[in-house]
């Protein structure tokens, strides 16, 4: 089913949030699980039985796409599939901290490459909710302290990629929904999972395949599968159809601040500084980001004006389709009539409603028309080609009714003419 996108960035906001808390419930989940599962194993069978699951919600979303709709949905799968395994490889040679930080980066990177691409412009206030943003996730990742461990220039050249590869899937995702009923974002985001599980998949394979050993575990990857990645990405879909890519870069960035408020909560970590002050940043960078009133009334009217011109072309369409060209059903045996000369009566002088007509006579009135057709009904009976034969179209018209009158005696057809 297409979606219509409608001017409701508050509507786009939330769901962008949901995905942000989606996202960021996985890691404290993740950080757990993959002292017992390999990372390139869980997230390939994280995003295989998501796409199920959401197959097995519609099982006929795939059938009748266009073929656009598959192409953007693979090239969509690709690059965050690729930035997700490229990311994982990385996380082997890097610090989870300075990773999460380089992944962050995406925030930064996409409004820059709406001004290079797009040449978007984008809001004072959305670049002041990008620099909170950076701030914030600054303080709750390298502020924090970095663990131990070498770090690798080429695994985090590999992570900035992968975030690049991230900022691209959003403005990229952001421009698709911009096309009403050419979007389907229900079967974009299957096509999407798909994808990212197959590409996933093929690094897993590399050192074997494994799968969680308990209940628990099973537990655990089936919330990575259908709330983070089914649930998230399709929101995903639908919220940016609503917000623009810039604003939801930075609302989906405050992953960092849901992951400290489910590590306080759910595993009792400490309250610290850096939580307090990251997540003072990230509220600041969130509310920059929220779109203003100001901001979703004109959304409303661009919206307005688009569905205006749409409507407008659809109904100039239509206009065009029932513009069929009307067809003369008048038929003549004796073939169309030519302009002949007022000499071609053998009696002028007994045809002056001829003569009239060639030369373009007085205004029409019924008094002329009575004239004209006592004057056709009587030259009927003179000899040679006569009137009947030299008129122009309605004369030989009425001459036409008169023949079928005859021929057709009977009650039911009226006498049109009095026989002379």
């Amino acid at each position: 089913m297409a979606v219509v996108p409608a001017p409701r960035p508050l509507t786009g906001a939330v769901l962008l949030l949901f995905v942000s808390a989606a996202w960021g419930s996985a890691f404290p989940l993740m950080k757990d699980l993959i002292h017992r599962l390999a990372v390139e194993d869980l997230l390939a069978e994280r995003y295989l039985l998501a796409a199920v699951t959401l197959l097995l919600i519609r099982p006929g979303c795939l059938r009748g796409l266009p073929r656009k709709t598959w192409i953007n949905g693979i090239v969509l799968g690709v690059m965050f599939g690729v930035g997700q395994a490229g990311q994982a490889i990385a996380l082997h040679s890097l610090p989870s901290s300075l990773s999460g930080f380089a992944v962050g980066c995406s925030v930064v990177i996409t409004p820059i490459l709406a001004l290079v691409v797009f040449k978007a412009k984008v809001h004072w206030r959305i670049w002041a909710g990008v620099v909170l943003a950076l701030a914030g996730m600054t303080v709750f990742t390298l502020l924090r302290g970095v663990e131990d461990g070498e770090v690798s220039v080429l695994a985090l050249g590999v992570t900035l990629t992968a975030a690049a590869l991230y900022s691209g899937h959003t403005l990229l995702l952001a421009q698709l929904s911009k096309r009403g009923s050419g979007f389907h974002a229900y079967a974009l985001t299957v096509i999407q999972l798909f994808t990212i599980g197959l590409l996933t998949g093929v690094v897993a394979v590399r050192d074997g395949f494994a799968v969680p050993s308990s209940g628990p575990d099973w537990l655990v990857l089936g919330h990575l599968a259908v709330v983070s990645c089914a649930l998230g990405f399709l929101a995903r879909s639908y919220g940016q159809a609503h917000v623009p890519a810039v604003p939801s870069a930075i609302l989906m960035s405050s992953q960092p601040l849901w992951v400290a408020a489910i590590s306080v909560i759910w595993f009792h970590e400490q309250v610290g500084w850096s939580m307090i002050v990251g997540g003072g940043l990230m509220a600041g960078a969130m509310l920059l980001a929220l779109p203003s009133r100001t901001a979703s009334l004109g959304q409303k009217r661009s919206q307005g004006k688009r569905d205006l011109l749409a409507v407008t072309a659809r109904a100039t369409k239509a206009l065009a389709d029932l513009r069929i060209k009307r067809e003369d059903q008048l038929r003549f045996s004796r073939g169309p009539a030519p302009y002949i000369d007022k000499s071609a009566c053998m009696n002028t002088g007994s045809c002056p409603w001829h003569t009239r007509s060639l030369k373009g006579g007085a205004e029409p009135s019924l008094e002329r028309l009575i004239e004209r057709a006592t004057v056709i009904v009587r030259a009927r009976g003179l000899p040679g080609v006569g009137c009947c034969q030299s008129v122009t179209l309605l004369g030989r018209c009425l001459c036409d009714l008169m023949e079928e009158a005859e021929q057709a005696r009977t009650k039911a057809l009226p006498r049109w003419f009095r026989s002379q």
